[in-house]
């Protein structure tokens, strides 16, 4: 991936209901400002039970949205970034259809993990509850084949949310051909969604155990001899996220988002340099992204032994964390998290990052200035891109927790919402971050106070620093040219 900043978007939700708007958009009022743009799922359908994450054909771009054509045209000017679903497949497929009319007959018959082929001789309650779960309950549902037989499906997310067997030959065959038909047509990174959950294992978590990451390497250098980079997501234990990263080309990094949130919060950055300090290199910045804040990511977890691995913060600082979003988005957020919305996640929090600050222009561009100054290639996900707000209608049409973080944008609204202040100046920050030369160097952190933030990227002799006084929340960009130091002006009053 291109070092610079890059965008992520629906390609129906920003500047129309189109490929061709989106890319009208990015060759128009946006041109020039991003270097590549990851596209979530654009496979049909795009509005299936998971917003595209249930693809019932993966290999087709759904006709709503456009065609590979479109794909390839953003691909002329632009590094693009799909997803490749590797856990699960729509119920509605054409593989399970035919499953669930042969059954064992079926060419397909292996590739849809069961109960019994993961369990052949059962599964006492120790087992099953040593399942790491994303949401409540266990991952089964139970299905009637066209025969009369039932079967027991393993059903991570949704009970339409068919699980893969991609050890299977025909599990196999399909992430094969479907990274040959990204790289066909101008993907030039994969992202693997879900895909600490593809291996399961009798007597383990059935999450990131040593067989996932033998799968995901073997994809790696499949993807890799298709000229293909590797994108992983995983939302875990900040050690295990660091593990990760030895293994692969690119991970998230999940932690810096409540990380900075904390620091804003508390007024001091602490916990957010402990972090810097160690975190991937290789790793993908976000603030926002089509799913909630995570915070799993820097919270404790219990081990298989009872004992607790501690997390970047204190739990009880991480229960203030979540509240304190709750309060700053006037209790928004707490409509659409948890028990509170369906198709809901146990580690994140359902709320724009703008709102999540409480609307606070200065609070946000500070927040966005660290993600551009940590390492890493950052990421801007298109609400917070125009610096969106929590989109409660959406959330009560549809009932679907993280769709409040959702907001279908107009061309005309998108247009209007450039012109706001704080929205200026994130491109300014944006330009800023890709046309600077230090960013191609060395990243430190410089020693200050703890209620303070100080980062410098230094390449030769040139050179750019991030400072950030968390007690007055006010930040400044210093950086030389023709042999005096500049500051990075912006247009808001607030700054």
């Amino acid at each position: 991936m291109r070092n610079c900043v890059h965008l992520i978007t629906y390609a129906n939700r920003l500047g129309g209901n189109r490929l061709g708007d989106l890319q009208r958009l990015l060759a128009g009022p946006l041109k020039g400002l991003l270097g590549g743009v990851h596209i979530l799922p654009f496979f049909y359908p795009v509005d299936g039970a998971d917003a595209g994450f249930d693809p019932i054909d993966h290999s087709l771009v759904d006709p709503q949205v456009g065609t590979w054509r479109d794909i390839e045209t953003l691909s002329a000017t632009l590094e693009i970034t799909a997803d490749l679903i590797v856990n699960h497949i729509s119920s509605k497929s054409r593989q399970f259809q035919d499953y669930l009319q042969n059954g064992d007959n079926s060419v397909y018959s292996g590739m849809f993990l069961t109960f019994g082929s993961v369990f052949p001789d059962g599964a006492t309650e120790a087992e099953l509850l040593r399942i790491y779960r994303p949401r409540p309950g266990l991952p089964f549902t139970t299905s009637a084949l066209a025969s009369g037989q039932r079967s027991i499906l393993w059903t991570t997310f949704t009970s339409e949310q068919i699980d893969l067997n991609v050890r299977d030959p025909q599990g196999d065959a399909y992430w094969k051909a479907l990274l040959r038909k990204f790289q066909e047509h101008g993907v030039t990174t994969v992202r693997l969604d879900a895909a600490g959950y593809a291996i399961k294992k009798p007597g383990t978590s059935c999450f990131m155990i040593p067989e996932t990451f033998e799968f995901i390497e073997e994809l790696t250098q499949y993807a890799r001899s298709l000229g293909l980079e590797v994108l992983v997501e995983i939302h875990a234990h900040y050690h295990k996220q660091i593990e990760i990263a030895r293994q692969v080309d690119r991970v998230y990094d999940f932690a810096l988002p409540p990380l900075i949130l904390h620091a804003l919060f508390n007024k001091t950055a602490r916990h957010l340099k402990t972090w810097l300090a160690i975190s991937p290199r290789n790793a993908v910045t976000v603030l926002d992204t089509h799913d909630g804040i995570g915070v799993i990511d820097i919270g404790a977890v219990v081990e298989a032994d009872g004992s607790e691995l501690p997390g970047l913060i204190p739990s009880h600082e991480l229960d203030q964390l979540v509240e304190t979003i709750h309060s700053k988005s006037g209790g928004q957020s707490r409509s659409a998290t948890g028990h509170a919305a369906s198709n809901l996640d146990l580690y994140q929090v359902n709320c724009t990052y703008y709102d999540a600050l409480g609307r606070n222009d200065r609070d946000y561009l500070i927040a966005r200035a660290i993600q551009f100054f940590a390492p890493g290639i950052p990421q801007i996900y298109y609400v917070g891109l125009l610096a969106g707000t929590n989109d409660m209608a959406l959330l009560e049409a549809t009932a679907v927790g993280r769709e409040i973080n959702r907001h279908y944008y107009t061309w005309d609204e998108v247009e209007d919402v450039l012109t706001r202040p704080v929205v200026q100046d994130l491109l300014t920050l944006i330009r800023f971050r890709n046309q600077h030369p230090a960013f191609q160097g060395d990243f430190s952190l410089l020693p200050c106070a703890d209620s303070g933030l100080a980062i410098r990227w230094a390449l030769a002799e040139t050179w750019a620093e991030l400072r950030v006084d968390f007690l007055q929340s006010t930040f400044e960009i210093v950086y030389p040219e023709d042999g005096i130091h500049k500051r990075l002006e912006f247009s808001s009053v607030l700054l």
